[in-house]
């Protein structure tokens, strides 16, 4: 993980020990929203992997879809 992916990383690590707990399981999609979001700034680094999940956590409303989601692998150029 590149130093900017880990500084994006730690409101994530925060919400898993701090809120995740009060929250609750309620995750529609596999795996959850803050495990994708630390799997994605691990493969893509800082910019995409905040992209993805962005799009992720867009994705999570009452009419989007639910089941498995995996971190799309890098593309080789």
């Amino acid at each position: 993980m590149t130093p900017l992916a880990h500084i994006i990383a730690i409101p994530v690590r925060a919400y898993r020990l701090l809120f995740s707990p009060w929250v609750g399981f309620n995750c529609r999609y596999q795996p959850t929203c803050s495990a994708y979001a630390l799997e994605a700034l691990d493969k893509h680094g800082a910019f995409k992997g905040a992209w993805l999940t962005a799009r992720r956590i867009g994705r999570c409303h009452p009419l989007g879809g639910d089941g498995y989601d995996p971190v799309p692998d890098k593309r080789s150029r």
